[in-house]
């Protein structure tokens, strides 16, 4: 089995869903107090974490992750409410080997406020996007998407609620469906 890392940055729901499912190598956060780091040790998962502001440059804290990656073999990255923009040192290190997920349907709505701001811009639907990591800001590749409809009656809270409950079925069905992954058919 390839091994797989998962970065976040604060309360960590995604990162659950996907250590529920399958084996996660361990979690970095780049918030020392992140309610991820809880979920990690609940599920006895190691984990990392250190800030960019305990660096002297965005490049010295990206190199410490690559080495972190390293030391552990890891074959996929795969971000889960990473708010941190993935710089050159990082990309060109793992290229090709980190994803992303996204709460809006791509190419609409992308940055830090996909839920937000589809929200405010009054759309019928949103939705959810996982892709590949670019040197751009959510603009690699899809892989995948789902589209999540704005109900009549819906507040912010539960068009949110529904974005999430998308996202927590999208991750490990692009996951399960991933290559990478050994084959149990000879096992069986």
């Amino acid at each position: 089995m390839k091994k797989i890392a998962v970065f976040a940055s604060g309360n960590g729901s995604n990162f659950q869903v996907i250590a529920e499912q399958f084996p996660v190598e361990f979690v970095f956060s780049d918030h020392r107090d992140a309610y991820v780091l809880e979920r990690a040790d609940k599920l006895g998962v190691k984990s990392y974490a250190f800030e960019l502001r305990e660096f002297d440059s965005k490049e010295a804290y990206e190199k410490a992750i690559v080495d972190l990656l390293e030391e552990h073999q890891i074959d996929l990255v795969c971000l889960a409410g990473y708010m941190k923009i993935v710089g050159p040192t990082l990309l060109s290190a793992y290229e090709g080997r980190i994803i992303n997920i996204h709460p809006a349907y791509l190419p609409e709505f992308p940055g830090a406020h996909g839920i937000e701001d589809a929200w405010n811009a009054g759309v019928d639907q949103s939705g959810v996007t996982i892709h590949w990591v670019d040197s751009g800001v959510d603009t690699g590749k899809i892989i995948q998407q789902v589209r999540v409809p704005r109900l009549a009656d819906d507040t912010i809270e539960s068009f949110e609620a529904r974005i999430h409950e998308a996202e927590y079925k999208l991750y490990p069905e692009v996951l399960d469906g991933w290559e990478w992954r050994e084959s149990n058919a000879s096992k069986q």
